[in-house]
């Protein structure tokens, strides 16, 4: 099993998870495994460090949404264990952009496509997404574009 360095970095961590007996690092460290492998089978080949980050961002994705279900549901001792979880995902994700620079990226991306309102919102998204993955929720980054191309209608 041929791997990236992000991938060598997670078995590392989960050889030390191991030897230091943290349940629940354990835990969110096989999950992150088990998708990584899941997604190596799909594909028949190997993860290049871009797919693991793919992998890595869909899996905290599904933990910050457990995180919201939970807590509207009052079940908040589920809500801190996958917080937990994503916290361990994040360790392996590269840091989040900071709003004024993501509306940079986004205000780029509207001027590269040529979007001139909200019916570009595919174009834009399919220019801007490659850039950020792993680096901002694309909640967050279709709310921007969302913001943008409606200020681009107005002028």
């Amino acid at each position: 099993m041929a791997g990236s360095s992000l991938q060598e970095r997670i078995d590392r961590a989960l050889n030390e998870a191991v030897k230091a007996r943290d349940r629940l690092r354990i835990s969110s460290l096989r999950m992150i495994r088990a998708a990584l492998h899941n997604r190596r089978i799909e594909k028949r080949t190997d993860l290049d460090d871009g797919e693991v980050l793919q992998v890595l961002s869909t899996w905290a994705k599904q933990r910050r949404e457990a995180i919201e279900q939970f807590r509207s549901g009052g079940r908040d001792d589920l809500a801190d264990k996958e917080a937990a979880e994503l916290a361990v995902a994040q360790e392996f994700l590269p840091g989040q952009l900071a709003d004024e620079d993501l509306r940079a990226l986004v205000a780029e991306a509207v001027a590269a496509t040529g979007a001139g309102g909200p019916r570009d919102m595919g174009r834009v998204m399919g220019a801007l997404m490659p850039r950020v993955r792993g680096r901002a929720d694309g909640k967050r980054v279709n709310q921007l574009v969302r913001e943008a191309l409606a200020t681009e209608t107005e002028t």
